[in-house]
Order: C-alpha cells, then structure tokens, then sequence
C-alpha cells in the first residue's frame, strides 16, 4: 500500500468538493480547479475527508494512487490559500514590469522578452527586480516560473541572470591574468 496514498485528505471548511465520474473539482477563497482521475483509483469523500482508493492491484494502479492523491492534495491547497514563486533578476540594467496580462523583462538582450501570462497565474514585481508568480495550480505556478527563469539563467562567473530567491548560485573562479606563462615571455 501506497504511504502517501493512504493518507486522507482534509478538506478545509472554505472548500468545495465536487466529485463526477473521472474528474473532481474543488472551488475555494483563491478561485476553482479541476483534477481528472483515472480510472485505476477511486476518490470518496467521507466525513470532512477524500480518500483515494486503488481499484485493483496492477502495477500502473499503484503507481497512481500516491500520485493521484498528492495531485487531489495540491489543488486543495491551491484554491484554499494560493501558490507562490519568488524568482529575482540580478545585473546591471536588469528590469520587469507587469503589463497586460504578462511581464516584460529586461535582461540584457537586445530587445525586451515579453512573456504573456497563462490563464490562472498573476505576476507582480517589486523593485524592478523582483518577481513573484502566483496561482492555483502549484504546477502551472512551477512551471511559469521555470520558463522565467530559463529566459537569463544565473551564470557562475558574475551571478548575473533571473534565479529563485531559496537558489544557490555556485559561483567559479574567473581567469587570472598573471605571470603563468603567456605570450610575453618571449626572447
């Protein structure tokens, strides 16, 4: 048996839970959203709680049933209190600014990247510099963010580029210019 499958999952008073054949949506404070279930698992809610059952013993219904439920938990908390990432630019020059709907970001190109907000996800920026993307759906946010991210990744020498606040930048040494043996040394 799945550990995390067996689990419940505690619906919170805030939420609505809607189960049809296949799909269960939950509406909350923070908006609505809708999960599919496969047919290999079951989900019941019983008591304040959704439980995820597997019906039979085969490989791929047991793959799902941790999945499925960590999927179901996700959006709960998603449409309860929301998903945020926090990604910040640094360089010289570097800027963003929220505008229709998406984000324009400055970051040493030629020309600013634009980059037009998916159906659920908000952006704000504080200080030019720092940006936070927010929705229900914790993979949507993810993956939002990681296309951000991936339009300037930080680069190891100066730590220049769009990284996540908790990311650690590894930095390199640069080259030393020096006495090692170059061009100059000739008699």
């Amino acid at each position: 048996m799945s550990r995390i499958g067996k689990q419940p999952i505690k619906i919170p008073e805030a939420v609505g839970v809607d189960i049809a054949e296949g799909k269960v949506t939950f509406s909350g404070p923070k908006g609505e959203l809708s999960c599919l279930v496969r047919p290999e698992v079951e989900v019941v809610a019983e008591g304040g709680e959704l439980r995820v059952t597997r019906k039979s013993d085969s490989q791929l219904a047991r793959a799902l049933h941790g999945t499925t439920r960590a999927i179901l938990a996700n959006a709960v908390v998603g449409v309860e209190s929301g998903y945020e990432r926090h990604l910040i630019m640094e360089g010289l020059g570097y800027r963003a600014r929220v505008e229709g709907g998406g984000i324009i970001l400055e970051v040493g190109f030629s020309h600013p990247n634009i980059y037009k907000a998916p159906e659920g996800i908000e952006f704000r920026v504080e200080g030019n510099q720092e940006i936070t993307v927010s929705g229900v759906n914790k993979e949507l946010v993810g993956r939002v963010a990681a296309e951000l991210r991936a339009v300037r990744p930080p680069e190891p020498y100066k730590g220049k580029g769009i990284r996540y606040v908790d990311e650690v930048v590894r930095r390199k040494a640069g080259k030393t210019a020096g006495a090692a043996g170059g061009l100059g040394d000739t008699i």
